[in-house]
């Protein structure tokens, strides 16, 4: 039987278990997916230990896991852009980190020879947030963002959409990502102490819009450099919601196809790239996850069932 990660009680990545389960079929709309390649986001490991039953209750046992590239092996009723056989990459609707997984035909792209199957299987989550949120955030050519937090893993995607865009991109980083930050076309500050006379100096024009992916308390600064809480945007700051800001938490919700397409356009491009920092087999995924939320880390970490 194929396999698949599940877990009974929320707790550190060790409560995973990796078990066998009957294989799930494709209902209207959907594609069922042999999985090659599953990336690891911060909501993964954040979800087994618990923190987001609040906002995303489950019935246990439970798995995780959302991005996902791998082979259609199975078409539900009313699919016609997707046939068996074909190589796509995008979220799944069940856990990823299994061997089989379901997905909305409208969640998927097919996925060019070009792109590595570790790359296409990490796209969904932190790419199409950034997507998302710089929509949002109506960044556009010729203007300045600054993002905090700039070599996690949606701020490197969110550097390279907006550089792709035209956009000149200030990034928050420890030194050791400077270079890092700078191979992506953006300018690298240091946090901490004298952050906003840094951010003015590399930023004499002012700045546009800022995204916080830190939650550090840079938000009051960040009012400040733009002069309106209406184009400041928060990943994790959710005390900050009664300053006006925006906070978003709904990944890439509709605008997933479009996000994708973009995606997949700037890498065949050589305008995007994507790290790998490790690749974990399925048995491993406890350990996988533990990487995840030590944090620290330049590059996706995935799974390969």
């Amino acid at each position: 039987m194929p396999q698949i990660a599940r877990f009974v009680q929320y707790g550190g990545p060790d409560v995973l278990r990796v078990v066998d389960e009957s294989v799930p079929t494709a209902g209207p709309g959907q594609v069922r997916i042999a999985v090659w390649a599953a990336g690891v986001n911060p909501i993964d490991w954040k979800t087994v230990q618990g923190l987001m039953s609040d906002v995303m209750p489950l019935t246990l046992p439970a798995g995780v896991g959302s991005d996902v590239c791998g082979v259609v092996d199975q078409v539900g009723p009313g699919v016609s852009e997707f046939a068996v056989g074909n190589v796509v990459l995008g979220a799944s609707v069940t856990p990823s980190f299994a061997e089989y997984a379901l997905a909305e035909s409208a969640n998927l792209v097919r996925k060019p020879i070009e792109i590595a199957w570790e790359v296409a299987g990490c796209l969904a989550g932190a790419g199409g947030t950034a997507y998302a949120v710089l929509k949002k955030l109506r960044v556009k050519a010729g203007e300045t963002l600054l993002i905090h937090a700039a070599a996690g893993g949606v701020g490197t995607f969110a550097v390279q959409l907006a550089v792709a865009r035209g956009a000149t991109v200030i990034g928050t980083a420890s030194e050791r990502n400077h270079d890092y930050l700078r191979s992506l076309g953006a300018i690298p500050i240091t946090y901490g102490d004298g952050l906003l006379q840094r951010v003015r100096s590399a930023a004499p024009r002012g700045v546009d819009a800022v995204l916080d992916a830190s939650g550090r308390g840079e938000i009051p600064m960040s009012i400040q450099l733009t002069g309106t809480p209406e184009r400041v945007l928060t990943l994790v700051a959710f005390d900050a919601v009664d300053t006006g800001i925006q906070v978003h938490v709904d990944g890439a919700g509709s605008d997933l196809g479009d996000a994708l397409r973009e995606l997949v356009g700037l890498i065949e491009q050589g305008r995007l790239t994507v790290s790998i920092s490790q690749a974990f087999p399925l048995a491993e995924i406890a350990s996988a996850l533990k990487v995840s939320s030590a944090g620290h880390i330049t590059g996706k970490i995935v799974v390969l069932p």
